[in-house]
């Protein structure tokens, strides 16, 4: 995709204060995909910067990308303000008539999207990347909507098998994918992610 695609900066106002977040909006989208990070927040995700890469490209198939970064940065990452964050921009997707939402989270916000899907069954399905487990044992009840796993076989700071947990007790529709040498960022497989990614909510959330 074009390098010139633009953005917007957001800064939502929530009641616990303010939530900041970029935001590619191509026009006339009703499907986004709300992307979160790790305990450190901030906007680029995992394997390099993974999310704009994924966000330019989602832009040039009408779906929208909502890059949002945690009020509270801390580890271990306070997972409820972390949901409150992440339903917030859920909600101003709704708002904004776009009802077709994905979530993508890594690490630490692997469990913050799963519990966030369970809460808010307007979430369309999601994907995990290198989650925790605490947190994230409610994953049963995002069933029916679809749920990605993915590790890297390589990861020593959250094992894969933690994914394989998670999958091994989540409902159908499920996938797992495990990335052969790939850590924690998932750096060493940065383009077969993408791909990845790409694909798999180009499916999951056009109709």
């Amino acid at each position: 995709m074009s390098n010139k695609i633009s953005f917007e900066f957001l800064e939502l106002i929530s009641d616990k204060g303010l939530i900041h977040a970029k935001f590619y909006n191509p026009p006339l989208s009703t499907a986004a995909v709300l992307m979160i990070g790790g305990g450190d927040g901030g906007f680029d995700g995992p394997a390099s910067a993974i999310y704009p890469s994924l966000a330019e490209n989602l832009y040039g198939k009408g779906i929208a990308a909502l890059l949002l970064d945690y009020r509270i940065h801390s580890f271990p990452g306070n997972l409820e303000e972390a949901i409150y964050d992440v339903l917030f921009g859920v909600h101003h997707l709704l708002k904004m008539g776009i009802d077709n939402i994905g979530l993508v989270g890594h690490s630490f916000g692997g469990a913050v999207a799963i519990e966030a899907a369970v809460r808010e069954p307007m979430i369309s399905g999601l994907i995990s990347l290198a989650s925790q487990t605490a947190g994230a044992l409610n994953v049963k009840q995002v069933s029916p909507r679809p749920i990605l796993f993915v590790h890297g076989l390589n990861d020593i700071r959250l094992p894969p098998d933690c994914s394989r947990y998670l999958h091994s007790i989540a409902e159908e529709p499920k996938e797992l994918v495990l990335l052969e040498g790939a850590t924690h960022s998932l750096r060493q497989c940065r383009e077969e992610l993408l791909i990845l990614l790409f694909e798999w909510f180009e499916k999951n959330l056009i109709f």
